[in-house]
């Protein structure tokens, strides 16, 4: 393990992670349980370096996207592997991804539409 030099620009500690994210601490101990991300110690205080940092921004996309903690762990296991697998393997989530959300949307609209008629039905009935 690297020796941990507390003056370092590229060390964060979990109260700056959460303040610049805007969540909890809680929240990133949870991630670090599920292995998402990986601290070091010293002592019984984490030291997130600019690798976790960058795990936290992919994890906090993946989230605000809709991908479960499953897939964000999967692609996060290609972290350091081959560029082509990353990028393959983000295309076909982003698509199985979009495709849901366009049904979504289309049974959104759906329900709309629905929703809309039976107002007008409902307003033409009181004023006749």
């Amino acid at each position: 393990m690297n020796r941990i030099d507390p003056d370092s620009p590229d060390l964060y500690s979990i109260a700056d992670l959460a303040r610049e994210f805007g969540i909890s601490t809680r929240a990133i101990r949870f991630y670090e349980s599920k292995g998402l991300l990986s601290p070091e110690r010293l002592g019984a205080t984490r030291i997130f370096r600019r690798r976790d940092r960058a795990r936290l921004i992919l994890i906090l996309r993946g989230k605000r996207l809709g991908f479960s903690l499953r897939e964000i762990s999967d692609y996060l296991g290609l972290y350091d592997a081959d560029r082509n697998q990353q990028v393959t393997m983000l295309a076909e989530k982003v698509d199985e991804r979009l495709e849901i959300l366009e049904q979504q949307l289309s049974d959104l609209q759906t329900t709309i539409a629905e929703l809309k008629e039976i107002r007008k039905l409902a307003i033409q009935r009181v004023a006749s």
